[in-house]
């Protein structure tokens, strides 16, 4: 069985203090993953507003949110200024890059993404989008090839336009297999690769389940066998500073029952893109998160 693993950077903190745990993390492990960088202003402050949503001040409670991104970050636009990730952590971004790392494309603004493109249009669908790839080629020198949308949140334009942007695949939603998507009548040839494992966030504080008894939850789930593999999604603000830890015993745990991990890329190159189904992109919940996230709906012929 094989392990993706997709490293959602949603912050400055998890650029810059996240992310090098991580790469060192990797690098004991002589593992490779796929590194998804939030490229514009750092405005988690305006997260906030979503404990009126059901199910988010649960989640708050359950996972110390303060505590993972702490008080500075969560400030950011709204009592300070949100700071430009992709001008402040470049070092660390074309390090990931260098050190043999797949590196793609996040979002621009990660809050206003998240909050926002379920209902927005064709036109600010692509502005956002393209603003996230132009800072991407300014850090990297070279136009992004994957990208894996903010909270599993997108609308039908974001398959069409990945396909037009020339994106290898995509990684936007929740299921159980690769598949070309097609959502609300509209199809698109970029493949989606879709997070199949629960995160340690949706896990922890549900069904008493805690840091430390949290792995043996994720390490089952990843025993299910799937034809092509797991998608695990992990974050830099996460298992890269207080469940450190934890990650690092998951890795020990894959490692020791033989699993193979690596990047998305290397789960990408294994399809046979001529057979790939096709699925409905619908909307669903997942247990542990609030709201309604883009999930792997049934075939189409």
């Amino acid at each position: 069985m094989t392990v993706a693993l997709k490293v959602d950077v949603d912050t400055l903190r998890g650029t810059l203090e996240g992310v090098p745990r991580l790469l060192r993390l990797f690098d004991e492990f002589q593992v490779r993953a796929t590194f998804l960088f939030s490229l514009g202003p750092d405005h988690t402050g305006r997260a906030l507003w979503r404990v009126f949503r059901p199910g988010f001040l649960a989640k708050v409670r359950r996972t110390s949110v303060a505590h993972h991104y702490g008080l500075k970050t969560l400030l950011y636009g709204t009592l300070l200024p949100g700071p430009d990730i992709a001008r402040q952590g470049e070092a660390v971004m074309r390090a990931c890059a260098a050190a043999g790392h797949e590196v793609g494309v996040h979002v621009y603004d990660h809050v206003k993404w998240q909050d926002q493109v379920a209902h927005r249009d064709a036109h600010w669908t692509e502005r956002e989008l393209r603003l996230a790839c132009d800072a991407f080629e300014r850090v990297f020198g070279e136009v992004p090839k994957v990208h894996g949308a903010a909270g599993w949140q997108i609308n039908p334009n974001v398959p069409a336009l990945e396909q037009r942007l020339g994106l290898d695949y995509a990684s936007d939603t929740r299921g159980t297999c690769p598949y070309y998507p097609i959502f609300n009548g509209v199809r698109s040839r970029c493949p989606q690769l879709p997070t199949t494992l629960p995160t340690l966030d949706e896990l922890i504080g549900c069904d008493e389940i805690t840091e430390e008894t949290v792995l043996e939850h994720v390490f089952a789930a990843s025993r299910r066998p799937l034809p092509q593999g797991h998608v695990y999604t992990l974050h830099a603000e996460l298992e890269g500073q207080r469940l450190l830890p934890v990650m690092h015993a998951l890795l020990q745990r894959w490692r020791d029952s033989g699993m193979r991990i690596g990047p998305l890329r290397s789960l990408y190159e294994t399809l046979d893109l001529e057979r790939l189904p096709t699925h409905q992109v619908e909307w669903g919940q997942v247990p542990g998160r609030s709201g309604d996230l883009a999930v792997q709906g049934a075939a189409v012929a």
